[in-house]
């Protein structure tokens, strides 16, 4: 097949997203396909180029200024280059090209793409939304309130510690931990510098599970540990050694079949396809409690969706391939 990677831009999750790229681009090409690489803020890459923007790598800490996405995309996908393309395989994160607006730019323009289509993407990326339909259809998620909100609202509905995150970002980006009033001005600011409205959400404390879905079926769960603090943030995600991720978790079979059903429930909830990745915790009282979903999980190296897979015999390969063939078949 003849495949375009679409990765990067110049949005706050840009180092995931090249390291993702990379990845894709090199086993879809040992796998025998013809593949163009294409930065987003820069367009379809020359030989000379790519080999510069995908050695890349992701720095410990997430970008201290947020910036946004350049409006290059339309232009990119008008290339006439891409119009005789097979499939477009989205390797983005955040922004644009998680919410539905890049998904929606091809779908107008007649190009098969990857993951899923403009509505469930817009769905999973506004976590208040989510939010509201993980609870309708049955699967318990932590309480929220959207700021802003009185001291008095958070202390009676939430409590402390609470965590603030903005309502429409992947990867923590702009999350923290509040334990105390004090905390709450500077981390809402944070918050509200990654654009948009922000989420003030229970603190749940117990183990942190994620399990990926692929062809509408669950895979391995796993557990992520921290090797510092309470939450999995943007250096735990991405830096070695800064959390141990077990696949397959240390559930017992009842634990780890109602994270499988739960993800099952929240990914067709959101009217997803193909594939996602749902994220959990598990609280000391044996509550389990949906946090989100991400509807284009990382998929470098130590992400967790191929990590999933792996567990259940999947390659990083055949995961590839088949949300490839996931892509085709819409």
């Amino acid at each position: 097949m003849r495949i375009a990677v679409l990765f990067g831009g110049t949005s706050t999750e840009h180092d995931v997203s090249v390291a993702s790229g990379s990845q894709v681009i090199g086993v879809l090409r040992r796998a025998g396909h013809e593949v163009i690489a294409v930065e987003a803020s820069r367009g379809v890459l020359l030989p000379e180029d790519e080999h510069q923007v995908l050695s890349e790598h992701i720095d410990d800490q997430p970008p201290a200024e947020p910036q946004a996405f350049e409006s290059k995309l339309p232009a990119i996908v008008a290339n006439a280059s891409l119009k005789k393309l097979d499939l477009i395989f989205l390797a983005m994160h955040g922004g644009i090209g998680e919410d539905g607006t890049i998904q929606g730019l091809l779908e107008l323009a007649g190009i098969p793409y990857t993951g899923s289509d403009a509505l469930g993407s817009a769905l999973a990326m506004d976590k208040d939304v989510a939010k509201r339909l993980f609870l309708a259809a049955g699967v318990p998620t932590p309480a929220w309130l959207m700021a802003p909100a009185t001291l008095e609202k958070i202390e009676q509905q939430l409590g402390f510690p609470v965590i603030v995150k903005p309502n429409g970002q992947g990867s923590t980006l702009g999350l923290s931990l509040v334990t105390e009033p004090a905390m709450l001005v500077d981390a809402i600011d944070l918050a509200a510098g990654y654009g948009g409205q922000v989420m003030l959400e229970q603190y749940i404390p117990g183990r942190e599970l994620t399990v990926g879905i692929l062809d509408d079926a669950a895979l391995a769960v796993g557990e992520i540990i921290p090797a510092t603090g309470k939450i999995f943030d943007y250096t735990a995600k991405y830096q070695t050694d800064a959390a141990q991720e077990i696949f397959p978790a240390d559930l017992n079979k009842t634990d780890t079949e109602r994270v499988q059903e739960f993800a099952l429930i929240v990914h067709r909830a959101l009217k997803l396809a193909s594939y996602s990745r749902a994220d959990f915790r598990l609280d000391p009282d044996g509550g389990l409690w949906c946090l989100e979903v991400n509807t284009l999980p990382g998929l470098t190296a130590g992400s967790l969706l191929p990590k999933s897979a792996a567990a259940v015999g999947i390659s990083f390969a055949e995961l590839c391939e088949r949300i490839c063939s996931g892509g085709l078949s819409r």
